[in-house]
């Protein structure tokens, strides 16, 4: 079944596909891993995630992230992110059509240099959801999942 991934309206429209919870296993060089992102409203202007990574295998543990998308004091849509390893970040929606039409992309100054997040629809079921950060010669794929709904 394909997913419809059709973007809303107003600010907060371009986050409105990834409204819902996913679901996806994928190998990673910590060992294979479980991660569930739940999208869902949180009052009228702001989609509050909550995400899961289980790592199975040798030293087998869970990282938990908490996030807010909406809009800044401009009118910016953003995000405001929490991990339970102490980690913060927040970003700005950006342009990631380089990887696809449809793409909802996030980028965020990080410590080690500009990351991004980028979300697109497969074409097939589900979407994909890759995390990037910028080099010298252009992005760098640090993760890369396809989620199904759940």
């Amino acid at each position: 079944m394909a997913l419809t991934w059709k973007k809303g309206r107003g600010k907060m429209g371009p986050i409105a596909p990834l409204i819902g919870r996913w679901k996806t296993a994928a190998e990673t060089p910590m060992g294979p891993v479980a991660c569930i992102r739940d999208y869902q409203k949180f009052g009228e202007g702001y989609v509050k995630l909550e995400a899961e990574w289980t790592f199975r295998g040798a030293g087998a543990k869970s990282y938990r992230e908490v996030a807010l998308f909406g809009p800044d004091a401009d009118g910016l849509l953003m995000f405001w992110s929490y991990t339970n390893d102490g980690k913060k970040s927040s970003g700005r929606l950006a342009d990631a059509t380089d990887i696809h039409p449809q793409a909802v992309c996030f980028e965020a100054q990080m410590d080690a240099g500009l990351a991004r997040q980028v979300f697109w629809p497969d074409e097939k079921a589900g979407m994909h959801w890759v995390v990037e950060a910028r080099t010298k010669k252009g992005w760098s794929r640090m993760a890369a999942h396809h989620y199904r709904a759940v």
